[in-house]
């Protein structure tokens, strides 16, 4: 494939309005029920905004259901409508287009419990920006987890960006990652996936595939493609191709998910912390799961206070959060061992009073995932902080872990934020964060003196490891990395858009401020797959010095780096510390294979 041309950027045309309500949309809420069961009686009460199907619902009714749920959200961008779509152990022939905020699950043991005839995908978005007229770059917030799809068109269609993930899913058949002819995207995150035909990845400019088969190859690339612990991934090749394999991925855990047993119970599963790992966790011969009964959890619903949530925390009751937005007053608390906080249908958790969102404390295999933050009008000093500052316990054989869990700072109105993770605990996992400092958003929400906020994601633990991390827009560092040993397994970032001057964005290390900051006094690090883009888009001669910023030392390790100059004006003079050439003025890339 071609370099792409200087045009390629984020879409930057806010989108439509929140579009009309379900109510207006004449789409049924989901059945009542009571409180979880087990093998009798009826299900759990997740809400009006959680559609569960079994294979004797008419598929003209579920049809109906996901064309009205696409309807609702495919442009309700900054929006406040939250859904999930969960199906039941068996076989349906429906094609499910999703758009913001939209999650389609299965309910099975194993993926292959629930299989899709048709589809579950996503497609492009008009971009008069794009030369196909198309893009993907803002096709964010939404996911698909736990069943199979088996295409009955040419391929299965997954053309998203940041914070979309696909997790635990068999693509029996092709899988294509970009919107069509050429048309831009940005960036995705696969997991626990098989995939039995090839991948067509396209014009993603950036892609994280973890502990995954691919039956095919592995098509295309444009800056940065990732591998960690895939099977049948393509050779090493940056940065051409810009491929980067590690065969195994050294730590993880996946992602719990919702089921239904075989005695009709409604669970969670809780996958093991595994090392050296490679492939699916589900293949043939896999370990049985260990699962949590769902009535070991409080279903929480947007309209329950943060005081209430607390209170059922505090009696060691896990967290089960039903889509919606949930003003808190303050942070939610997180104190036992072994808590597990699971989103269901891209939850919100916006906090109003400057209070953090979420506070955990430094305790053994806390797992949160699939939430996301929303800084407040007030600003926070953090939004979310792993442990207390000099937290120095062991983690190392259950660590706390936080999948899918995503940040925003302004978009949806203007929110501030000095800092939006915070890690102090030791061996913590990141597994998948967007922390985004917002580019566009609601009219008045966006601005350098608007949407506030320093940095994405500030490290202080040692030996934590993230994988797919990505952190844009903050106005210093975007990532600060304090503790030692810590390692990072494909790391992407756009700088700022907006500084209106070089004085205004001067860090006390020269020009601008780095992407990605290894503290001097840091004696081990190392980090594969890097990606640092510039856009600056007020018309002025903005200079970043360095996109990575670190110790020269033996210990401290980067691979496979590369930064890209997107279009506006300035852009970034070297690659990491000293090394790599100016992408400045024009498009280019600057690529650096190792250094030290």
């Amino acid at each position: 494939m071609r370099p792409l041309d200087h045009s390629r950027r984020r879409f930057l045309t806010l989108t439509a309005a929140s579009a009309a309500s379900l109510t207006a949309l004449g789409l049924p809420a989901a059945p009542a029920a009571a409180a979880p069961r087990g093998a009798e009686g009826a299900g759990p009460d997740l809400g009006p905004n959680v559609f569960v199907y079994d294979p004797d619902t008419p598929a003209e009714e579920i049809q109906a259901t996901l064309d009205r749920l696409f309807a609702a959200q495919e442009r309700n961008e900054m929006g406040a409508e939250r859904y999930a779509v969960l199906f039941k152990p068996g076989r349906y022939e429906v094609d499910a287009k999703l758009g913001y905020y939209t999650t389609v699950a299965g309910l099975g043991a194993h993926p292959d419990d629930v299989e899709i005839q048709g589809s579950v995908r996503v497609i492009g978005q008009p971009d008069p920006n794009s030369p196909a007229g198309i893009s993907a770059l803002t096709n964010f917030w939404r996911s698909v987890e736990n069943l199979a799809i088996s295409p009955t068109d040419w391929s299965n269609q997954w053309a998203v960006s940041q914070a979309s993930p696909m997790r635990r899913v068999h693509v029996k058949g092709i899988l294509w990652l970009e919107p069509g002819n050429g048309g831009y995207s940005s960036g995705g995150y696969i997991a626990d996936c098989k995939v039995d035909g090839i991948t067509i990845n396209g014009s993603q400019q950036q892609w994280l595939t973890r502990d995954s088969e691919l039956g095919g190859d592995w098509t295309n690339g444009v800056w940065n493609q990732v591998f960690s612990g895939v099977v049948g991934a393509p050779a090493q090749g940056f940065p051409n191709p810009p491929y980067t394999t590690l065969p195994t991925s050294p730590v993880i855990r996946e992602k719990p998910y919702l089921f239904i047993d075989g005695e009709g119970c409604w669970r969670v599963a809780v996958p093991r912390l595994r090392r050296d790992t490679a492939g699916i966790t589900w293949g043939a011969g896999a370990r049985r799961t260990p699962a949590l009964p769902l009535a070991d959890f409080f279903i929480a619903r947007p309209t329950d206070s943060a005081r209430r949530i607390n209170q059922e925390l505090s009696r060691g009751r896990h967290l089960l959060l039903t889509p919606g937005v949930y003003r808190l007053d303050r942070a939610l608390r997180v104190k036992h061992p072994n808590t597990v906080v699971l989103g269901l249908g891209m939850p919100s958790l916006a906090p109003t009073t400057g209070d953090a969102a979420l506070r955990i404390e430094d305790v053994e295999g806390v797992r949160i995932a699939g939430v996301l933050v929303d800084a407040g009008p007030v600003e926070s000093k953090v939004l979310v902080e792993v442990g207390k500052r000099h937290s120095h316990r062991s983690h190392k054989t259950n660590p706390i872990s936080l999948q899918d869990v995503f940040f925003r700072i302004g978009g949806p109105y203007a929110g501030r934020a000095v800092t939006s993770l915070v890690v102090n605990s030791r061996h913590t996992l990141i597994d998948n964060i967007w922390a985004w400092r917002g580019d566009h958003g609601k009219a008045g929400t966006i601005g350098w003196t608007v949407n506030t906020a320093d940095t994405g994601v500030v490290v202080n633990g040692d030996d934590v490891i993230a994988y797919g991390l990505f952190v844009e827009h903050y106005q210093r560092w975007q990532t600060v990395w304090n503790g030692e040993r810590g390692r990072t397994v494909f790391y992407q970032s756009e700088l700022p858009y907006d500084p209106p001057s070089q004085a205004a964005w001067q860090s006390p290390t020269g020009k601008g401020w780095a992407s990605y900051k290894v503290a001097g006094h840091v004696r081990a690090h190392e980090a594969w797959g890097l990606g640092v883009y510039s856009y600056f888009n007020q018309g002025v001669d903005i200079r970043c010095d360095r996109a990575i910023e670190a110790p020269r030392r033996a210990g401290v390790r980067f691979h496979d780096a590369v930064t890209v100059f997107l279009d506006g004006s300035g852009g970034i003079e070297r690659t990491v510390n000293e090394a790599g050439t100016p992408v400045v003025g024009s498009y280019g890339t600057s690529p650096v294979i190792s250094y030290p």
